[in-house]
């Protein structure tokens, strides 16, 4: 019995570190996207044009996706989704994303990934958790600029676009056959326990202390393209 006892104990610290090094990773990709997010637009120039940021439906951000040589289909990645709701920006959720084609800069050894989900198709399937980027659901390559093309179509029928930042270079990347889904791990080790994309995406969830910074930085970013885009038309 005493070393059943001494069993569960050990069992029970085991349990309880694999939740704190679980925290402490999701805490920091939050902080992390929070960075990726506060550089682009440190450069407007050089980021995600105002107009397009203005009317995102959804954001995701995937820091530091792959290390090392890109193969075809090998990509992967952790990151975290926030939607418009009627009340702001809805509580992060945490996303993983995996296969398929991005044309991402070969040998780069860290790559940053932005998906903006621009309309309400494109929202509905992020919403389902498990999310594949094929055919006319594919991710086209976003403009880069203060502004975008007018002769673009982005805001009409592109369901999302993406981007990439490798070595300090900002560039639209179609991105086409991956797969989004919901990272059950992160979600409950930041929020207590699983839930769906759905709920927190829909603004049903109150957002954790620990993703207040990388709340802050989508609000910042909307409200400086806003300022940037008012300042213009006067």
């Amino acid at each position: 019995m005493k070393k059943y006892g001494i069993a569960l104990f050990v069992l029970s610290l085991a349990t309880f570190g694999f939740a704190g090094s679980g925290v402490e990773a999701a805490n920091a990709r939050l902080q992390a996207a929070a960075g990726v997010l506060q550089e682009i637009m440190a450069a407007p120039d050089k980021g995600i044009p105002e107009e397009v940021l203005n009317d995102a439906k959804c954001i995701a951000v995937v820091p530091d996706m792959a290390k090392g040589a890109f193969i075809v289909g090998g990509e992967h990645g952790r990151g975290v989704v926030t939607c418009r709701t009627a009340h702001g920006w809805s509580a992060p959720a945490f996303i993983s994303i995996g296969g398929g084609n991005f044309g991402f800069q070969a040998g780069a050894q860290s790559v940053d990934l932005v998906m903006l989900f621009m309309n309400d198709k494109g929202v509905q399937g992020l919403l389902s958790s498990k999310f594949e980027l094929s055919g006319e659901a594919s991710a086209a390559a976003g403009p880069v600029g203060r502004h975008a093309s007018a002769g673009t179509d982005w805001k009409m029928n592109t369901e999302a676009l993406s981007y990439s930042r490798t070595k300090g270079l900002f560039a639209g990347v179609a991105v086409d056959g991956a797969k989004i889904q919901q990272d059950n791990d992160s979600t409950v080790a930041v929020y207590g326990k699983d839930i769906s994309f759905r709920k927190t995406l829909s603004g049903d969830v109150h957002a954790p202390a620990s993703t207040e910074s990388f709340l802050a930085a989508v609000n910042a970013a909307e409200k400086r393209a806003h300022q940037h885009e008012a300042a213009e038309t006067k």
